[in-house]
């Protein structure tokens, strides 16, 4: 580790940087240690998780030692999660650790078969901030692979491991991690007839939830902006709909314009200046932009038939959008002036709620055929279609900051029966739950937080 001198500097800068998001947070790498052969090829399916041991962080005080323990719980919980890894249990553990700075006794790791181990200690500084630090070693190579110090206030131990997961994951998979993130989605209540649909947001794993409107009004499409702070939605108070912009920090909201007839399926461009969304006029409906400086409105499509859910690519110079235009649902590609609108989709059934990846490699979609709904992928140029699951009512994709890992919402059939959030796969591997208070809907990722 750096020494302590180093480490206080480091964290000056980096906690100004991180301000915004109401997080006091530090951190310092580990001097840089001699590449391993240990990491993880996550390009393929059916990957079979690598075995990792991670042990309580250590702590001088009885809460010190319950906050590393909690800390310990949600790194194994994450990286369980992803399908990528497989915690051992505690109990197997032949070692028990001392002291974090103390090279393990790898045979007794080997033993258990564990290839990567986690160590680390939760400290209360004489100010009050909680100073977390850990390290990854890789057990067969014998030597350290990371390590990171981290400072912040005690109520954020939660985050604290999640960043914690991230470079776990990053260093043993080449791939940035997408633990440190959150959810915004459509919360539902009541009967199905009568659903009352709020604004929530949650940490990725479920965790921390609140909700961001009271239910007086429905709300749909909610999207992230790139800064991870605002929101745009589709609200519909007193029965007319108007797209908002909320901030998640301070509540203030603000309508975006007031557009007559319909509007449909907000969302930022990856610069975070333009709102890009569907007017519906008379009976067809084409996709605008707005500029939200200086709320310029431009019209991208100009067709006798309904098109809507665009997205923008990662560079944002490309716009994948559904269409009826050739007389069913289908999804097209067009420049993000509107120019070189062409078809990509070519398969068997209609195909709606287009989303690039954050990669810019893939679009995952929703397809509609024979009854059944899949989420599915498919290259840019309509190439390399993909199922990656399907069911009775599958429904928007939206994708991890690291392009990853696709989360949906899934509807139950019968009375008591509502929608669900799931994630799974890019290579249609490891389809999970994702658990919310209730019915939820229209998820959506937000990017890493800052």
């Amino acid at each position: 580790m750096k020494s302590k001198a180093s480490v206080a500097a480091a964290a000056g800068g980096l906690g100004r940087m991180l301000a915004v998001c109401l997080v006091v947070l530090c951190a310092a790498m580990a001097a840089a240690p001699a590449r391993a052969a240990l990491q993880i090829d996550i390009t393929q399916g059916n990957v079979d998780p690598l075995p990792i041991a991670i042990t309580n962080f250590m702590g001088e005080t009885e809460n010190d030692k319950s906050v590393g323990s909690d800390i310990a719980s949600v790194v194994s919980n994450d990286l369980e999660r992803s399908g990528l890894f497989r915690p051992l249990p505690q109990r197997s553990f032949i070692q028990q650790i001392g002291a974090i700075n103390v090279q393990p006794r790898f045979g007794d790791w080997r033993i258990i078969n564990a290839q990567a181990l986690v160590t680390g200690k939760a400290t209360t500084e004489t100010d009050g901030r909680l100073r977390v630090e850990f390290r990854l070693w890789d057990v067969l190579g014998e030597q350290q692979l990371t390590g990171l110090q981290f400072f912040t206030s005690p109520d954020n131990w939660r985050r604290v491991a999640h960043l914690i997961s991230d470079a776990i994951y990053k260093r043993l998979t080449g791939e940035e991690g997408y633990f440190d993130t959150r959810i915004v989605y459509v919360a539902e209540s009541g009967p199905k007839n009568k659903r009352v649909k709020r604004l929530a947001i949650m940490d990725q794993d479920g965790h921390n939830p609140r909700m961001l409107t009271n239910g007086s009004y429905m709300v749909l499409t909610p999207r992230f902006s790139p800064n991870s702070q605002e929101i745009t939605y589709l609200s519909y108070r007193n029965n007319n709909p108007r797209v908002f912009i909320l901030d998640i920090e301070t509540g203030q909201q603000e309508a975006v314009g007031d557009f007559p007839g319909m509007t449909y399926a907000p969302r930022f461009s990856p610069d975070g200046q333009r709102i890009i969304m569907s007017l519906q006029r008379g009976g067809n409906a084409d996709i605008y932009t707005m500029d939200l400086r200086s709320r310029r409105v431009t019209k991208l499509t100009d067709t006798a038939a309904i098109d809507t859910s665009p997205s923008y690519s990662p560079d944002g110079n490309q716009v994948v959008f559904e269409s009826d235009r050739g007389g069913s649902q289908q999804l097209y590609v067009m420049n993000s002036d509107g120019t070189n609108q062409r078809r990509i989709s070519f398969g068997t059934g209609r195909y709606a709620t287009p989303v690039w990846s954050p990669r810019g490699d893939l679009i995952a979609f929703t397809k509609m055929a024979s009854g059944r709904f899949v989420i599915g992928v498919m290259k840019p140029d309509g190439s390399g279609e993909r199922v990656l699951t399907e069911g009775y009512h599958n429904e928007a994709p939206t994708w991890s900051p690291n392009g990853r890992v696709i989360m949906f919402f899934r509807e139950t059939r019968g009375a008591q029966g509502g929608p669900n959030l799931w994630s799974v796969d890019v290579t249609g591997y490891n389809e999970r739950p994702v658990p919310t208070t209730g019915f939820g809907s229209d998820p959506a990722w937000s990017p890493r937080l800052q």
